[in-house]
Formats: structure tokens, sequence, C-alpha cells
């Protein structure tokens, strides 16, 4: 049985400090000038904590979970794409043909693509995971996206999922979105969740230019103040209120990885989106969340200090998918192996002697 929202929130225990420290003195130890491997280095300690030993396991199971759901807010006009373009996307994903499929096969990942609320009718592709609650969200410019059941449901389904595939062996988990419209919901959240000016956060998305950016920021800001007017309390409810419904599958992507004691790499502002979301939900999670890369997007600039550390990868990146967090999977393997199979200057001297 699925544990509750809050049964997840509780799961989740602080990283281990004590292995970071250890990792510290380890990296002290090897046979390469202190510091010399930089963030590589932070990356291995934070690995040591979330694992709760040093060294930690060098993951051999990535796995990139691609969350698909529409957006009632494509209603007003923010998008150039039809959403008919979000089941396109499920169905190209699950047949390997899409960017998230390329990379992963070039990283050694496996593609896991989950409905969780697209507008898709009747059965879902085969090979996609179908945790779908409702087609698509509702018009956040003019009530909640979702109300709370929903919400909850949808981090249930991302939860469900990943503990499922950690059971069978997954050990690095990636975060992934497919969802016209989705960079406006993810807009209102971080804006919501940071208290920045909505104008750092909200891009072009997947539009072919800044021509309906204007547009698209007015609706964010009436979003927010719709929101702020309905007074939902906490963090759950603004998630309801703003959010997508892969977006609340994401959060719970994370809180079962972060249970598990495994990392979860995440990709750009919407799973970054989702991740501010998970962080103001259970504040230990950040300890378990890696930046994979720095989006292009506005809001993509913001994240990776406020997940505490800057992100491995600037590539210009602006897909989604999982793409720009899969491309990272292999310094995420590298900064565990090199606590692993790296010689100690102690080791070496001997050795010379």
């Amino acid at each position: 049985m699925t544990p509750t929202v809050e049964e997840l929130i509780a799961s989740v225990r602080p990283v281990d400090h004590a292995a970071l420290e250890q990792a510290r003195e380890r990296h002290a130890g090897l046979a390469k000038p202190p510091g010399s491997l930089g963030r590589l280095e932070d990356l291995g300690a934070q690995l040591a904590a979330i694992g709760g030993h040093c060294p930690p396991p060098v993951p051999s199971s990535p796995t990139v979970i691609v969350a698909a759901a529409d957006h009632g807010v494509h209603a007003q006009g923010v998008s150039d794409w039809p959403q008919e373009v979000t089941a396109a996307m499920v169905a190209t994903a699950v047949s390997g043909g899409a960017a998230v499929n390329a990379i992963a096969r070039t990283v050694g990942a496996r593609v896991v693509v989950v409905d969780v609320g697209t507008l898709q009718l009747g059965p879902v592709p085969d090979g996609v995971r179908d945790e779908r609650v409702r087609s698509g969200t509702r018009d956040l410019a003019v009530e909640p996206a979702m109300t709370l059941d929903e919400c909850r449901a949808a981090i249930r389904a991302g939860a469900r999922v990943a503990a499922e595939l950690i059971d069978g062996g997954a050990d690095l988990l990636v975060t992934g979105e497919v969802g016209i419209g989705n960079t406006t919901a993810s807009a209102a959240l971080m804006a919501a969740f940071t208290g920045v000016d909505p104008a750092e956060v909200t891009g072009k998305g997947a539009n072919l230019d800044h021509g309906r950016t204007p547009h698209k920021l007015d609706v964010v800001r009436t979003a927010l103040a719709r929101h702020a007017e309905a007074e939902e309390p906490g963090p759950l409810g603004t998630l309801a209120s703003l959010g997508g419904l892969e977006h609340a599958a994401l959060v719970g992507v994370m809180l079962a990885g972060a249970a598990a004691r495994i990392p979860v790499v995440v990709d750009g502002v919407v799973t970054g989106a989702a991740a501010l979301a998970a962080v103001a939900l259970c504040p230990e999670i950040v300890g378990y969340l890696v930046a994979g890369h720095t989006s292009a997007e506005p809001g993509g600039r913001t994240l990776p200090g406020r997940l505490g550390e800057p992100a491995l990868l600037d590539l210009s990146l602006r897909l989604g998918e999982g793409t720009g967090a899969l491309l990272a999977v292999p310094l995420v393997q590298a900064a565990a192996r090199v606590l692993t199979e790296m010689a100690t200057l102690a080791e070496v001297t001997k050795d010379a002697g």
C-alpha cells in the first residue's frame, strides 16, 4: 500500500553528516593536490552522506522517470503548441525516439514514462505507466489547478512508481517531464516558493520566440494574485493551486528516492519547480537532490543555489524530458568512483619507496 504524503515526508531522514566528513577526509588523503577535483569532491561527499557511508556506492542502474501531464492554463494562449503534442511526445519517448531516449542510451540509463494526467483518452500507449489522476489540470489563472486530494494522489503515484523501480534495482533517480504549458505553471511555482518577481522566472519555454512571453508573465501574475486571495495553506496548497500533475508526481519521486537514501538528479525548470515544492514540504530532502544542469530558461538560473550546490553542467539546454540531468549521470558516477577506487597518497608514497 502506498504511504500517505505525510508518511512519505516522515520517512525522509537527514543525510549522514558523519559520512560526509569522512568523505572529505578521504579526499584530503587521496593521491592528488587537496581540492584539485573541485566540485566533484563536494559531490562525492554528498553521495557519501546520502548513502550513509564512505566510500559511497557507485550508481550502476540509473533510471529517468518522465512524468507527463497536460495543463488547463493552455487555454490562456501561453503556448505556440497544441496540447496534442504532449501525447505525441509520450508516444515518441516510449517508442525510443525522443532526445531523452538517445541520451539515456548514451549514459546507460533506463527510461520510464509515466502518464499522470494527460488529455489522452482511452488506454495509454504500450510501455507507458498509467497513473492518470485526472485529464489535465484546471486553468490555474482562474481556479486551483488541482484539489488537495488530486495533488496528494499525484504525489503518491510518483512515489509508488519510484519505490517499485528502487525495489527492482534502480540506485540513481533522474527526473524528467513532458507537458505543453508546464513552464507557465513552473514559473508560478517558483515565484510562489521563492518570493522572486515572476519576471525573473518566466521565459519563452517551448515557444519559438518571446512573442508570447509578456502575456505569459501576465498569466503568472494573475495566477499568483488569485492564489493569494484563496489563502490555500501551506506548501501542499501552493503546489495544488499553481502546479501540474507532473510536478506533484515528481515530488513523490523525490520523496521516495530520499526515503531509500539514493540520489535524485534534478533536471531543468519544470523538475526544479517540483524540487522547490519538495523542499518546502520536506526540508531534509535537499541533501538528496543533485542539480544536474543549469537551464537556459530564466528560472533555471535561480535553482541550483536554492538546492545547496551549483549545477554540474551548463550547456544552455532548455528541452526538459530529463535530458540535462541524464548528461550529469556520468559525473555522479565518477564522483563516487573516485572515492571508491582512487589510491591514497600514503599508498602511492609507499609503493614509490
